[in-house]
């Protein structure tokens, strides 16, 4: 049976797709992608060996020109979906937020394919709100986010997080980023496009942190050039304990092997960070959806929130926690209780069921 996935523009909505489809893929399904042309999920995709098939796609939400152009490009991908659908005939399709889902779900009816949606945010965004009016189930990562969805079709199932979750071990991090294991670990990773404000703060604290922790830094490829020249003037015996990198596919042991985590408060933020039982200090973006999630794990006592017009908070404030192993602890058992792992195996159950 061949099962369809969607959805892209950032990590936390094509990561989902992934990994819900190599669930499929275990169980003996077939897959193929639908996504943006030049979108993270393409890659990702790719690289997972999924076939793709490029969506017209554009955000809509915007000016008056970025609103017209994206209601044309979801008008162009819903008949390029359609098209695509019908030829590959999908036994059903599952669809993450994010602007590259809305035209492919948009024309699950029209191919009549059954839809399950999916909400990796706390809070739905303009895609997942419209896909919910053609959706046959609708599926999301957190039970504070019914309030917002069609209750009667609507579970709350976790964010599925890539199988690497339940391999990874801390002293297999360690030992995979050239970690030592004596000293406390900061992991400092602005999602899957990296932060470059973020990323500037962390670069100012460096000579500060590094007095009393090793710092992991998953920088994204723009800034990795000029952090390398950062790491360069930091005096030497600091230098080897500032581990930079532009990006890894290792995240799980990454936070296998870290004691607290700066971070974004993207999607995969809720099914991650709880799932390693990882500490946070995280730092929501423009988009109201991340200051939602930040909320949400502050409120758990799970993680700690800066604002991102208060950055200069992240060094007291890594400082305190690096320095309070009480509290690391009470924070990473609310991160726990938060886990679903099995998420991934409910979802592709969904899958098909609404197949079948």
């Amino acid at each position: 049976m061949k099962y369809a996935l969607a959805g892209g523009g950032t990590g936390g909505h094509a990561y989902p797709s992934i990994t819900v489809g190599e669930e499929l893929r275990a169980r003996g399904g077939d897959l193929v992608y639908y996504g943006s042309e030049r979108g993270p999920e393409r890659g990702l995709a790719e690289a997972a060996g999924i076939p793709y098939r490029a969506i017209p796609s554009s955000q809509v939400r915007g000016g008056p020109k970025r609103m017209i152009t994206g209601g044309l490009n979801l008008l162009r991908g819903r008949q390029t979906a359609v098209t695509r659908m019908r030829d590959d005939r999908p036994a059903s399709l599952f669809a993450t937020g994010g602007y590259a889902a809305a035209p492919v779900g948009w024309a699950a009816p029209g191919a009549h394919v059954p839809l399950l949606v999916f909400l990796p945010d706390v809070h739905p965004g303009w895609s997942v709100r419209f896909l919910n009016h053609y959706a046959t189930r609708v599926a999301c990562s957190v039970d504070a986010s019914m309030a917002s969805l069609p209750r009667a079709k609507t579970i709350v199932t976790g964010y599925p997080v890539r199988r690497q979750f339940s391999e990874a071990t801390r002293a297999d991090g360690i030992a995979r980023f050239g970690l030592d294991a004596g000293l406390p670990t900061v992991l400092v990773t602005g999602g899957s496009l990296g932060a470059r404000r973020i990323n500037g703060a962390v670069a100012a604290a460096l000579p500060r942190l590094l007095e009393r922790a090793q710092v992991l830094h998953i920088s994204g490829r723009e800034d990795a050039s000029w952090l390398t020249d950062e790491r360069e003037r930091l005096p030497e015996g600091q230098r080897g304990r500032y581990h930079l990198l532009p990006y890894t596919d290792e995240m799980a042991w990454a936070m296998a092997a870290a004691d607290l985590a700066v971070t974004r408060a993207g999607a995969s933020t809720l099914g991650e960070l709880p799932v390693a039982r990882l500490p946070a200090i995280v730092i929501p973006g423009g988009f109201s959806d991340q200051h939602v999630n930040a909320r949400y794990l502050a409120d758990r006592g799970a993680a700690v929130v800066v604002g991102d017009d208060a950055l200069e908070r992240i060094e007291p404030e890594v400082l305190r926690l690096i320095a309070d192993e009480d509290t690391r602890r009470r924070m990473a058992e609310a991160m726990r209780g938060l886990a679903r792992p099995d998420a991934a195996a409910r979802l592709a159950t969904l899958m098909e069921e609404i197949a079948a």
